[in-house]
């Protein structure tokens, strides 16, 4: 049975957010099928379209559900979110269809990015070794968070999974490739960051002045194309709408 209440350790596992939200966890820690799970779920619920539905988002291994409680209480969201559950194994479910590939050119290491050296030590490769291993690699867009549009994916191989550095590196721009605990970030501003600053990118995350404002969603793909820095340059020359050279295309 599924549990509604948030001190069991049991997942699924429903939690009242507030007078206007409930959580669905799926696991206390990433995995993929955690996050397949959210995902999947997320999907499903706005499929139903139930009434008084206002919002629903995902995390890494949990799905967000805002609701308006003068059309809709949390016993009868709780009992509907519960039938659902019940129907299929959600770690298992198909990913949203619409997803997308970016395929990114980005310049590994040099004085664009100065720690990639220090990452690839870290996750026991070789400078070539890492880019072969980033470059091969086809993280999916996990959730969007921290800034406007910017993506936490993965899961790269066991070697990337290192940790954050133990101070701040003041300030990454826009664009940056960062690593750590198998994950990889484009950041979406310039901002301090604790994850090490490994590759440089022309791809803009955040685009307030399109009709689509976040470039990436949760479930989209990405994978990398090492160029170097002069290919970056007339790029971002060339570049109009924000793609950084990025080619997309629609998995299904």
């Amino acid at each position: 049975m599924t549990q509604t209440h948030a001190t069991t350790t049991r997942f699924p596992r429903i939690a009242p957010v507030g007078i206007a939200g409930l959580l669905v966890s799926f696991a206390d820690k990433l995995s993929e099928p955690a996050n397949r799970a959210a995902l999947a779920f997320r999907a499903a619920i706005e499929a139903d379209a139930l009434d008084g539905i206002e919002e629903v988002s995902t995390s890494l291994t949990s799905t967000f559900v805002r609701f308006d409680p003068l059309h809709l209480d949390h016993a009868q969201l709780i009992a509907h979110v519960e039938a659902l559950l019940k129907a299929r194994d959600w770690t298992r479910a198909d990913l949203p269809v619409g997803r997308r590939h970016f395929r990114i050119p980005c310049v590994f290491g040099t004085d664009l990015a100065p720690q990639f050296d220090e990452a690839a030590q870290a996750a026991g490769l070789t400078a070539r070794q890492a880019i072969d291993s980033l470059t091969a690699a086809r993280p999916r867009v996990l959730t969007v968070g921290f800034a406007p549009g910017q993506p936490y994916t993965g899961q790269l191989g066991p070697e990337w999974d290192i940790p954050r550095q133990t101070a701040l590196t003041p300030r990454v721009p826009e664009g940056a490739l960062v690593v750590a605990i198998r994950q990889l970030i484009i950041f979406s501003a310039a901002t301090q960051t604790g994850w090490r600053h490994i590759g440089q990118t022309a791809f803009r995350c955040f685009r307030p002045e399109s009709d689509e404002p976040f470039a990436l969603r949760p479930g989209d793909e990405i994978s990398l194309r090492a160029i170097t820095p002069a290919e970056l340059e007339r790029i971002r020359a060339e570049d109009r709408t924000g793609q950084g050279g990025a080619e997309l295309e629609v998995i299904r």
